[in-house]
């Protein structure tokens, strides 16, 4: 689960680190209100959406004066902002971060995260702030290092945080802060169960004090349920529909852009399932694992789910049966596909735990189901059938 800066903000704030004030609005309106809780006499306005490349696409601003702070606000709030992680659409903004303007001398990167290939926590530092860190690790990796520590109660020790800081060559002083700023991400990081918690920039001003100008977190959605606080802070109005309902009916859903609907048991399955289909041509349209112990109804949404994306041309259903069992599986769509009126191909895989039943309930339901073999012949039959 994403978060919005200004959300971020106030949680690293909450936890000692060096934010900058501001304030949060949802209306130009309210910046009579709330514009006095700001000492400084310039600003910057943000648009808050759950995306990176807003200065790009005109989402940040810098502004001299209150008078041209409430007319940009005007123009900002509401405009579509299209950057690299939005695609196309954009997202509408519907929310606004105003905060004192910071002056500038360095910026750096710096991100705290779990890498589950060492079940570690790693800390990412580059003295290349501001940019895409991607962009940075392919053209200047030797401007990047990472380092790894393990998961302890007294979280890192004094020498893996000067390792952690040591590319930013801070002085006595500020290693004194960057030195709590590396315990408070590392805090935050286990306390909230954070996956991901990345400032961008990191700034060292002109008057020597260290702020994180930017902040971007996200959360695990499996611990959500033991995080109230950190679950109110979910914006609806940020995530598609179509994963929303999904999570209503605890499905682990991801909405794409391609034209093959995807329904599979476990998140391995998944992911070959969706190679194969790119590997006969075409793109799947979604990532949809049902989980191992779905019941026919979760199925049945499951199935309605898919077929909500208009770009669906034909459904893949590859399912192997262990806690999940074929037949389960096989009422389900069929129940589905007679409420929806099936219009589009469709193909099942079924192998493992009642597939013989499955099968025969798909059979007898005198619905036009083309059966697969296994999963090569699944891939190439929906392929063929969408032609």
């Amino acid at each position: 689960m994403n978060i919005h800066e200004h959300q971020a903000k106030e949680i690293l704030k909450s936890f000692g680190a060096p934010v900058s004030n501001g304030i949060v609005i949802f209306s130009p309106d309210d910046i009579k209100d709330k514009i006095s809780q700001l000492q400084s006499k310039e600003f910057v306005l943000k648009a808050q959406i759950h995306a990176g490349g807003r200065g790009k696409a005109g989402g940040v601003k810098l502004i001299k004066n209150i008078s041209d702070l409430e007319v940009e606000a005007k123009k900002m709030m509401g405009k579509i902002l299209v950057t690299h992680q939005t695609g196309p659409e954009g997202k509408e903004v519907k929310r606004l971060y105003i905060e004192e303007a910071s002056d500038i001398a360095k910026e750096y990167y710096l991100s705290c995260l779990v890498d589950r290939e060492s079940s570690k926590i790693a800390f990412i530092s580059s003295t290349e702030g501001g940019m895409d860190i991607e962009k940075v690790a392919a053209e200047n990796p030797e401007k990047i290092i990472t380092n790894k520590i393990e998961l302890k109660d007294e979280g890192p020790s004094d020498k893996e945080i000067e390792n952690i800081i040591s590319i930013f060559r801070f002085d006595k002083k500020q290693s004194v802060i960057a030195n709590r700023l590396i315990k408070s991400l590392y805090k935050i990081l286990i306390e909230k169960d954070a996956n991901l918690i990345e400032i961008n920039p990191l700034i060292l001003t002109k008057d020597d004090q260290i702020v994180c100008l930017d902040a971007k977190m996200n959360f695990d959605d499996n611990a959500i349920f033991r995080r109230p606080d950190i679950l109110k802070l979910r914006d609806l109005n940020e995530e598609d529909p179509a994963e929303i309902e999904a999570s209503k009916h605890d499905l682990a859903y991801i909405k794409l852009n391609g034209s093959i609907g995807c329904m599979v048991n476990g998140a391995g399955l998944a992911m070959a399932t969706m190679d194969i289909i790119k590997l006969y041509g075409k793109e799947p349209a979604n990532f949809l694992d049902v989980g191992g112990g779905a019941s026919k109804e979760k199925v049945a949404s499951a199935f309605k789910l898919i077929l909500s994306d208009k770009n669906v041309k034909g459904i893949l259903i590859n399912i192997f049966g262990g806690i999940m069992r074929c037949d389960v599986l096989a009422q389900g769509v069929v129940d589905a596909a007679k409420q929806i009126n099936l219009s589009v191909p469709l193909v099942v895989r079924l192998a493992g735990t009642n597939f013989k039943e499955g099968k025969e309930i798909l059979e007898k339901s005198n619905l036009k189901i083309l059966s697969a073999l296994d999963l090569n012949d699944a891939a190439k039959k929906i392929v063929e059938a969408i032609k």
